[in-house]
């Protein structure tokens, strides 16, 4: 009997054991356009009716010369403009950035909570946790660059915490605004 339920449950065990990694959730691809990689792209759900929504993301040059990432576009939105979120006298202030923000070569700029990110205006419908938002990303030298934003939870802090709402933790993380330029 032993030796009956080791060849019927053997198998079942090494399936479970291997399971997850079949289910696990899929992430946006990572995104080579040129010397560019794009890695890391997700936004957060939008309650009804919200009329913005954001994207972030991670952009490395691999180059020897600068890029510069100006504006994106998707079908979700009517325009997809490059902000700034920064600390300025003890207030939290946002503000477009006109002219893009500028990836030097051999450096890494990350979209994140509290910082640089996408904004989405106009939304034409409300972004859905599990939703791949596919948007158009265009650069000054690298050109048009399609990605997908994984879209997390409402509360969601990062690509792997989609689900998850802002901790003490990320909340520090948050407000650490020591790399941003002014």
């Amino acid at each position: 009997m032993e030796y009956l339920m080791k060849q019927i449950f053997g198998p079942l065990l090494g399936l479970a054991f291997f399971m997850p990694l079949v289910v696990a959730p899929l992430h946006a691809a990572d995104v080579r356009a040129g010397d560019l990689v794009i890695t890391q792209a997700w936004s957060r759900a939008t309650p009804g009716g919200a009329k913005v929504g954001v994207g972030y993301l991670t952009i490395e040059n691999k180059g020897t010369a600068p890029d510069r990432l100006l504006r994106g576009s998707a079908d979700v939105a009517s325009r997809i403009e490059v902000h700034e979120m920064a600390m300025n006298n003890g207030v939290m202030t946002m503000r477009p950035l006109d002219a893009g923000v500028v990836i030097e070569p051999g450096k890494t700029v990350k979209l994140a909570p509290g910082g640089l990110h996408l904004m989405l205006l106009d939304l034409k419908g409300s972004l859905k946790q599990g939703d791949k938002l596919p948007v158009t990303l265009e650069f000054e030298k690298a050109g048009k660059v399609s990605i997908v934003l994984d879209v997390g939870g409402i509360g969601a802090m990062g690509p792997s915490a989609a689900d998850q709402a802002p901790g003490p933790t990320d909340m520090k993380k948050m407000q650490d605004h020591s790399g941003m330029k002014m």
